[in-house]
């Protein structure tokens, strides 16, 4: 009886679990790619989801990091479905990236690491629509958010989205984020972005002092770039889009993977969006918890090298 009554137990147990967190293969490129659904043990009445990118330079990373677990227990927290997928990295082979020898070379090369991680990021979002009832999220309450590489994902995504662009060709006409978060984004476009319809409501969590995904814009030298956080919020509220942009005085690419240190910031923002409240912030912060490192003072070249 007892050693039934444990097996019972162990059964719940892994029922629970099981529940927590559940994989998916959403699409299938030259291999199976994946994503994880975090489901919160107390969801909001509103059912609101937030996909989460990893980062790594388009070069290193997986769904179910260290990171992304703490961003999953965090978000889930407060009650959001959290979604964490693979995407492709086309930075991986390194003996590729080495026939790149020039300045525009290398952005070609960049320009198509970001489009295809940029496809498989709106075929993740795709999945989720297609299947929204039975995971039991909401299609209206889908927040994007991701760390360097995956913020510059998700922004591109929105991007693509709003501008019509083949990478977000599998999204329904018509839908649209409920928000954008990316810490350490950037969109690569030629010239400054610019948006046919409207960008989702975004807010941009940057460095000041980030040399790797640059605060401005990267190379300075040429048109066709990789356009940070300063740039984009200063597109976006030029042509009078709600945006916010929390700018980190002091530090650099720290600012990645603050989401789990700015997280009532980070839902103080979604909240205003959810109540459909139209606002702009173009705040500059500090904050005791968040210091410079190595990352402050390192540079692109320190991670390509």
């Amino acid at each position: 009886m007892k050693k039934t009554l444990l097996l019972l137990l162990c059964a719940v147990s892994l029922s629970v679990s099981a529940q927590t967190k559940q994989t998916f293969q959403y699409v299938q490129r030259d291999s199976a790619l994946y994503l994880d659904v975090w489901t919160p043990a107390n969801p909001r009445p509103d059912s609101a989801c937030v996909v989460a990118l990893f980062g790594g330079g388009f070069v290193i990373g997986n769904r179910d990091d260290e990171y992304q677990t703490t961003v999953a227990k965090v978000l889930t927290d407060r009650g959001f479905y959290v979604v964490s997928p693979d995407y492709r990295l086309g930075l991986k082979d390194s003996a590729m990236v080495k026939q790149y020898a020039n300045l525009r070379g290398l952005r070609t090369l960049f320009q198509w690491t970001i489009d295809i991680a940029t496809e498989d990021c709106a075929a993740v979002v795709a999945y989720l629509l297609q299947h929204a009832d039975e995971l039991g999220i909401s299609k209206n309450r889908i927040v994007l958010t991701g760390c360097s590489a995956g913020a510059i994902t998700v922004l591109q995504l929105d991007y693509c989205r709003a501008n019509g662009l083949a990478q977000a060709s599998v999204l329904p006409e018509g839908w649209m984020p409920a928000a954008v978060v990316p810490y350490a984004g950037a969109i690569m476009c030629k010239g400054k972005p610019k948006y046919k319809s409207a960008p989702a409501p975004t807010m941009l969590m940057h460095g000041m002092k980030d040399k790797i995904v640059n605060y401005k814009r990267y190379p300075p030298v040429l048109r066709h770039a990789l356009y940070g956080a300063a740039t984009v919020y200063k597109q976006q509220r030029r042509a009078g889009y709600d945006c916010w942009i929390v700018r980190f005085e002091g530090v650099g690419h720290e600012v990645a993977s603050w989401l789990p240190g700015s997280v009532d910031l980070f839902c103080g923002f979604v909240e205003q969006v959810f109540a459909g409240r139209h606002s702009s912030l173009d705040a500059t912060m500090t904050d005791s918890k968040l210091n410079p490192t190595k990352w402050t003072t390192m540079t692109v070249f320190d991670i390509y090298k």
